[in-house]
């Protein structure tokens, strides 16, 4: 089980415009790029083809919206939600011309929606680090096609600190914006992923290039 937090998600939107308007300062943010870990060129990234083949995907937690335009590119479908207005206006104006939708909305009352279906939903960082896995993973499950694949990556959890966990935007003095992310074991991942219906469930940690650095955590399964 996991504990239920009290989100107030204008101050997570608060958090995330902020890193939106950082992100986008960077020009190297607009160069379309899919990549698993937060490591460039790490060998051991499976890279877009962890996802199938797709003919349409959901990317829940767009951010920069590099991933989706890459999968644009090649000819994928695909939405991109995220809560930040910010985000989604710049990766508007960035990738439009690619017939992305990018989409500003909580992801959980989006995927009640159930407005649409697609062949891969996946998390790069994304909302699956910051959402109750409980709530999120059978909202994913239904927004698949049969068959279809949720995959995601982030940190590792760090061993004996499980379950919800608040953060706070920089430092600790100014407004307070924060958020919750939740991380757990890997064979935890896995038992959220049968719950929710997913077969074929895998959970591993992809080493740092460096030994030593922080690796990521990525999981995938198939829906039932």
């Amino acid at each position: 089980m996991t504990a239920t937090v009290p989100h107030n998600y204008e101050h997570e939107r608060a958090l995330w415009d902020a890193f939106a308007d950082s992100a986008w300062k960077d020009p190297s943010n607009g160069e379309p790029v899919f990549r698993w870990t937060q490591y460039k060129d790490h060998p051991a990234d499976p890279g877009p083809d962890f996802l199938g083949a797709p003919a349409s995907a959901l990317e829940i937690g767009s951010g920069t919206g590099r991933a989706a335009a890459y999968l644009a590119e090649r000819g994928v479908k695909v939405t991109g939600v995220d809560l930040s207005p910010v985000a989604v206006d710049k990766c508007g104006e960035a990738y439009g011309h690619l017939g992305i939708e990018f989409v500003c909305a909580e992801i959980l009352a989006h995927l009640a929606g159930g407005e649409s279906s697609f062949d891969a939903v996946y998390s790069i960082f994304g909302a699956a680090w910051f959402t109750d896995p409980a709530r999120l993973f059978p909202l994913v499950a239904g927004s698949l096609n049969p068959g279809g694949i949720f995959a995601f990556s982030q940190p590792p959890a760090i061993p004996g600190a499980y379950g919800p966990q608040g953060m706070y935007k920089g430092g600790f003095a100014g407004p307070a914006m924060f958020t919750y992310r939740y991380s757990y074991p890997l064979t935890q991942w896995k038992t959220f992923m049968e719950a929710a219906g997913f077969s074929a469930v895998e959970a591993r940690e992809i080493e740092a290039p460096t030994p030593g650095h922080i690796g990521t955590l990525l999981v995938r399964g198939v829906k039932s």
